[in-house]
């Protein structure tokens, strides 16, 4: 039986650094272990630490209820739209908002207390256009929204007194400028039936003007009650002339012609009848001048007294109407007041959390790697091509 031989162990040729060999080792410190020694360098030794200041808030709407339900302290509470939370969160990060803070605050001096000749990366470099704020702005100022209309904010600052009376001045002006908003919107609501009221009282006060002003010039308060006074003596004068003429009659039947009875019985009935006459004038025409010097039909008094009347009480219920317009639109406008309400109050860090050194060198280490080993294999694949 034939025995195969064991291969011999000196026939495989011995490894060799090559060229290549050495490229990827030198690649791989000026590529990896050098960028990773330069960041660790720079977060430990260069870095400036930033505290955080946290405050949590939303915009809430207090919807009132009825004079009853308010009576027994009943309110509804409601969240924010989605419109407050976007129009808060833009404002928070604008310009004006920039500009305002750094007027009242200050930021170029607050932000390059971390000196920016040893730290040029993390630190404010001065002085900076208003853009520039803005653009640091953006990476010190955070605001998460978590989709249910509660806005974190993040403020960072070089001192924890700074972050703090960063946010609190972010939350003071955010909550103005909602105020601000809010009255606004109730201005806008009751603006139209403002208006409306304004236009109805004036002509109320028109009304009751013209019809104080022809009492005046008539010296009659009521010329419906004048009539009514002037038909019952006028009714009385007759009563007396039917009474004054029966009399006549039966003196006549029972007295000669030549009786002076019959005369002043002629002359009383003559002066009834005068003053029957009178008093219907009176009814046609006003027997007396009015304060204006003219003489006017007591029919048309009554007329432009009615028709007075008339537009005052027309006046008087648009008024009525524009009124309770005006208030339903006042009170609907109170029905939702919306107001910045704070959940969490700027908050004083004690520690530092910024930089995040070690996820920052661990990211460079995995990005650093990453980038290593993609040109490795890409430049192997190069020369198995050829």
């Amino acid at each position: 039986m034939t025995q195969t031989a064991a291969p011999s162990l000196s026939a495989v040729p011995r490894a060799r650094i090559r060229p290549r060999h050495v490229m990827v080792a030198a690649s791989f410190v000026v590529l990896v272990i050098l960028p990773t020694i330069l960041a660790g360098w720079y977060l430990w030794t260069r870095a400036a630490d930033r505290y955080i200041s946290r405050v949590g808030f939303s915009v809430r709407t207090e919807e009132l209820g009825s004079a009853i339900e308010m009576l027994g302290g009943i309110a509804e509470l409601s969240g924010s739209s989605t419109n407050d939370t976007a129009i808060l969160y833009s404002f928070i990060q604008s310009q004006e908002l920039v500009e305002d803070a750094n007027r009242a605050l200050d930021l170029r001096a607050l932000w390059t207390k971390g000196n920016p000749d040893v730290d040029p990366i993390f630190v404010y470099q001065p002085p900076g256009t208003i853009e520039d704020l803005v653009d640091y702005w953006g990476n010190m100022v955070k605001v998460y929204d978590d989709e249910t209309g509660l806005l974190e904010l993040h403020v960072q600052a070089f001192t924890a007194e700074d972050a703090q009376r960063i946010a609190r001045f972010i939350y003071d002006q955010s909550s103005e400028m909602i105020n601000r908003l809010s009255a606004i919107a109730r201005e806008d609501a009751t603006r139209y039936a403002r208006e409306e009221l304004d236009e109805a009282e004036e002509r109320l006060k028109n009304a009751r003007e013209a019809l104080t002003r022809f009492r005046n010039e008539t010296q009659i308060v009521d010329p419906s009650a004048s009539v009514q006074s002037q038909m019952g003596l006028l009714s009385s004068l007759q009563m007396q002339l039917a009474q004054a003429l029966i009399d006549l009659d039966i003196q006549r039947q029972t007295s000669p012609d030549s009786d002076p009875r019959i005369t002043q019985f002629e002359r009383k009935i003559q002066v009834i009848q005068t003053r029957i006459a009178e008093e219907r004038e009176k009814l046609g025409f006003s027997g007396g001048e009015a304060a204006t010097g003219r003489t006017e039909a007591f029919a048309d008094l009554v007329g432009e007294f009615e028709r007075l009347s008339v537009e005052r009480e027309f006046a008087e219920q648009a008024y009525t109407a524009a009124r309770a317009a005006y208030d339903a639109s006042v009170a609907e406008a109170r029905r939702q007041s919306r107001y910045l309400a704070a959940h969490v109050r700027p908050t004083l860090a004690e520690s530092a959390e910024r930089p995040m050194r070690l996820t920052i060198l661990a990211l460079t280490v995995l990005f650093s790697f990453l980038s290593w080993a993609i040109l490795v294999l890409a430049a192997y694949a190069l020369r198995d091509r050829r």
